[in-house]
């Protein structure tokens, strides 16, 4: 038996609970993992809340991110006493995740714990920082330089904001972060932001083209913030799309991609290769500033997530939130 939150469906209904979980709830995969530390992303919160349909098999237990040891493995990259991370996946959706003791998990999943993180920093990246890197890497890729001009960064109060603008700053970027929370301006400007904007300005419907402001773009956000990104971005700017935050939908025109060159990248972080996810840690390991990292993460214990969970869906958590399993 170990100790973690576990979502049932049946015909009492949806519920998530913090009990205890025979071991048997596991799925065969070649590694176990005894976990230290995981975070609540917005999916997370997603899945343990039930608000929109993550959890595709009962029972389950949520967390697409974990960090910890391994305690047995059958795969030969892996052996007792390694440390680990994990991101995506399909854990806590499919295959049970993070926000417990134990893990068993597919080998061919983890990621060696670089040894500039802790267990705890590392989710305090999480996939939020994770995917932003990806995004970043994917603007260097095109060939944007800080000369370039401006870089927005969208929905940067949430996890991929505040990492993408710490990141995007320290490699010499001038950004420019959108948020809902004006309040929020002297945090964001710490983090690195030059400038902060009213996400009113990119979240209403706009046209197909408008003026030209943006070197390249981060959004979290979609709907008719990326479509406005998309029209204000450069000639042969380049905006990288990863989150759907205001939406799925995406409310645009050709106009920039075929008068302007722009190019819009489609970032997914869940399913990307090894060789991509171990560029990314590299990555962060030397670009990411620690003390930037701890200003942005809140810590919890596992019997805090689940109330927090309905708080991240409702946007009142700022940066990163990682989770303490042992407590």
């Amino acid at each position: 038996m170990f100790r973690g939150i576990l979502i049932t469906k049946d015909d009492a209904g949806y519920r998530a609970q913090l009990q205890d979980i025979d071991e048997s709830v596991l799925p065969d995969a070649d590694v176990t993992v005894t976990v230290e530390w995981s975070t609540l992303n917005y999916k997370d919160g997603l899945a343990i809340t039930g608000k929109s349909p993550v959890v595709r098999r009962f029972p389950m237990v949520p967390g697409i991110d974990l960090a910890g040891t391994v305690t047995a493995s059958g795969h030969p990259a892996w052996k007792p006493g390694d440390r680990v991370i994990l991101n995506g996946w399909g854990v806590g959706e499919t295959h049970c995740g993070g926000l417990a003791e134990v893990a068993r998990v597919k080998g061919d999943w983890l990621v060696a714990l670089p040894a500039q993180f802790t267990a705890r920093q590392a989710m305090s990246i999480g996939t939020a920082g994770y995917t932003a890197m990806l995004c970043v890497l994917a603007l260097e890729r095109h060939g944007i330089k800080p000369a370039d001009g401006e870089i927005l960064v969208t929905g940067a109060n949430g996890g991929v904001g505040g990492v993408a603008i710490a990141l995007l700053a320290r490699l010499g970027y001038t950004v420019v972060a959108s948020t809902g929370r004006l309040a929020e301006a002297d945090y964001l400007k710490g983090l690195g932001a030059s400038a902060v904007v009213d996400r009113n300005e990119l979240s209403e419907p706009g046209k197909p083209l408008g003026k030209e402001r943006w070197a390249g773009v981060v959004d979290a956000v979609g709907s008719h913030t990326l479509a406005n990104a998309c029209a204000t971005t450069k000639y042969r700017g380049a905006v990288a799309a990863c989150g759907l935050a205001q939406g799925m939908d995406f409310p645009a025109s050709v106009a920039p991609f075929i008068l302007r060159g722009v190019t819009l990248y489609g970032i997914d972080s869940v399913m990307a290769p090894l060789a991509v996810r171990q560029e990314a840690w590299r990555r962060l390991a030397s670009d990411l500033d620690i003390a930037k990292l701890d200003a942005i993460t809140r810590e919890i214990g596992l019997g805090e997530a689940i109330a927090v969970a309905s708080d991240l869906l409702a946007g009142k958590v700022r940066g990163r939130v990682v989770v303490d399993v042992r407590r």
